[in-house]
């Protein structure tokens, strides 16, 4: 197998039918397109915050409707990007909010069957096919990230987040979970069980994030965090 990769790779070339049987050498080369174009992508957008939350929330459902009002005001008032999976849901909404309000609306999107291209209310957007070079470009470099509420995809990003940034493996930015009726039993379950009993983390783990309730909290969090230096440090 050669390590030089062929650059002529098209985004979608790789089907699940190949992933599934272990193309390695179709593997390699997409992934590093993928890391390369997201990266390439990411970079016109400085500022920016990236947004997560369930793929199913309805637009008459209130996480919806404050996601959309998070995305208009992230937009309205410091002029970031709004950065989320591209998808439905908590994803649409953020978008839909920074649409309307005429900024930056990115998505990052990834193949699923159920999720076959980015919503309507994305500006800019690009594909991936790994879970891993999506999250990746998703937690690289942003001001913030916001966390509605969500099922395992949105945990499993919380928890990287959260130990990213628990490693010094890219800067302490805040964390923020909006939605204290659907967190705080999460919290709870941290300071009594995980670290109570078990003893697996410590005070300093537990206050890399902050719940609330308040859009204008997230906004003057955001407002308060330093502008990332990654993008300065990459050639």
């Amino acid at each position: 197998m050669s390590n030089n990769y062929s650059n002529n790779i098209p985004p979608d070339s790789i089907s699940r039918d190949q992933i599934y049987a272990g193309d390695v050498a179709k593997h390699l080369d997409r992934i590093t397109h993928e890391f390369a174009d997201g990266f390439d992508f990411l970079k016109k957008y400085p500022r920016s915050v990236t947004i997560f939350g369930s793929s199913l929330a309805k637009p008459t459902d209130q996480t919806y409707i404050d996601a959309v009002k998070l995305g208009e005001k992230i937009v309205k008032e410091l002029n970031y990007a709004v950065v989320t999976g591209g998808g439905p849901g908590i994803m649409e909404a953020a978008n839909k909010g920074a649409y309307e309000a005429g900024g930056a609306s990115l998505g990052v999107n990834v193949s699923l069957p159920h999720e076959r291209s980015s919503n309507a209310y994305v500006t800019q957007s690009i594909k991936c096919s790994y879970f891993f070079s999506r999250k990746t470009i998703l937690m690289f470099a942003a001001e913030c990230f916001v966390f509605f509420p969500g099922g395992f995809g949105t945990m499993d990003e919380l928890f990287n987040v959260l130990t990213l940034i628990q490693t010094d493996k890219i800067p302490r930015v805040p964390v923020v979970l909006f939605d204290s009726e659907y967190w705080k039993p999460f919290q709870s379950f941290l300071s009594k069980v995980t670290e109570g009993k078990y003893h697996a983390v410590d005070d300093d783990s537990l206050a890399l994030f902050e719940i609330t309730d308040s859009l204008d909290r997230v906004i003057e969090i955001i407002s308060k965090a330093p502008v990332s230096e990654t993008w300065r440090n990459i050639n």
